[in-house]
């Protein structure tokens, strides 16, 4: 069978209503950071070819397109088009293809040749940077100053501004709270999977390249946008849901210095897989879970029964550090996601000093059946 058609929606909306702006309003305080870098950024370039013009280094100037490039790498600093790579190599590309074109392509077919031929060698070497079929435009159009210096036309001027302008805005977008370079997968191969998306960096860039926004996101961001999304969906969905409605308060618990066969008498004679282990105050101490209690009897190959041959063995021995532990208010929603991140089989819950509870993994499934029998119902 064929793959199933996908009828267009019908939309409600005027025609002229797909002409109206698509980016949201700017905030101010973005709008001046854009706009300062940007002209401290050309400002470096002109100083720059200044210096150059002072040492008599006449294949030096600024060029117009430089200006496109500002806009990228000051004002959207994420996008893969602003990036190092894209800009300095996209604009050298697209001068020297732009040169080739007007050496060998007659007039008045050299104009165009040179813009799609850049643009194709921009795509091919992974450098697509928008500004640099202007690049290759004004080359064409004003072929002199590329005719007069020759390859090096890509080195310079084109390459050593747009290098002097990159520069600029990596030291200036990271002063001012602005991640560029963007952020490139820290994953090997990557193979693992994001925390609490379950997928990996593959698998992200895959679903980019789906819905032909390569070139608009990178993954890594991808990867931040899609946990943010996670996470704010599971706190409306569970909104006013606390530790404290659902955690369990039924507690069972020792004492720094209970032995361990007597720990182990209590995980026999009830349904539990942790004891907390608390002072006179309620205060937790660290946890002792069923898992390393049996580690220990393992490692002393001694059964169960071992209480009289090792009275020395008591909880503190054992039991885990409590860094773990969250607040009786904490919203549910942040605490699935820390679980998820962290894989925890139990959390303690603390109201101020003092242990009040503790959700387990039991706790967790219970809250979301709950919640599917209320959808399911609505």
């Amino acid at each position: 069978m064929g793959e199933p058609t996908i009828w267009p929606e019908v939309s409600s909306m005027p025609a002229w209503h797909h002409l109206y702006p698509a980016l949201p309003a700017f905030r101010g305080r973005e709008q001046l950071r854009a706009g300062v870098g940007a002209m401290l950024g050309i400002g470096l370039c002109a100083l720059v070819v200044s210096a150059g013009s002072a040492l008599d280094i006449s294949s030096l100037y600024l060029v117009a397109p430089l200006g496109a490039t500002a806009v990228l790498v000051f004002c959207v600093p994420n996008s893969p088009l602003a990036q190092p790579w894209s800009a300095i190599v996209g604009n050298g590309i697209a001068a020297f293809v732009a040169l080739l074109a007007i050496r060998i392509v007659p007039d008045p077919w050299s104009v165009g040749v040179a813009v799609g031929a850049a643009i194709a060698a921009m795509m091919l070497a992974r450098a697509l940077h928008p500004p640099g079929g202007a690049v290759a435009l004004l080359t064409a159009l004003d072929p002199a100053p590329a005719l007069d210096t020759g390859p090096l036309f890509a080195l310079m001027p084109v390459g050593t501004t747009t290098t002097v302008l990159v520069l600029a805005a990596v030291l200036y977008n990271r002063a001012t709270g602005r991640a560029y370079p963007f952020r490139q997968p820290e994953t090997k191969h990557g193979e693992e999977a994001a925390p609490r998306l379950g997928l990996s960096n593959a698998q992200l860039g895959e679903l980019l390249n789906r819905f032909n926004q390569s070139t608009n996101l990178g993954v890594a961001d991808l990867g931040r946008l899609l946990a943010a999304a996670e996470a704010e969906a599971v706190q409306h969905r569970f909104d006013g849901t606390t530790c404290a409605d659902i955690m369990t308060t039924d507690l069972i618990t020792v004492r720094s210095h209970t032995p361990l066969a007597e720990a182990a008498g209590l995980f026999r004679g009830h349904a539990i897989k942790s004891l907390p282990v608390i002072d006179d105050g309620m205060t937790l101490l660290g946890l002792v879970l069923q898992a390393d209690l049996l580690d220990q009897v393992a490692a002393q190959s001694r059964p169960l029964g071992w209480k009289e041959r090792s009275p020395r063995r008591t909880a503190a021995d054992v039991m885990r550090p409590t860094d773990q532990a969250v607040s009786h208010d904490m919203p549910v929603g942040a605490l699935l996601s820390r679980l998820a991140a962290q894989g925890s089989e139990v959390i303690p819950v603390n109201r101020g000093n003092q242990l009040v509870g503790v959700l387990t993994r039991s706790d967790i499934i219970r809250l979301l059946l709950r919640g599917a029998e209320e959808r399911a119902i609505a």
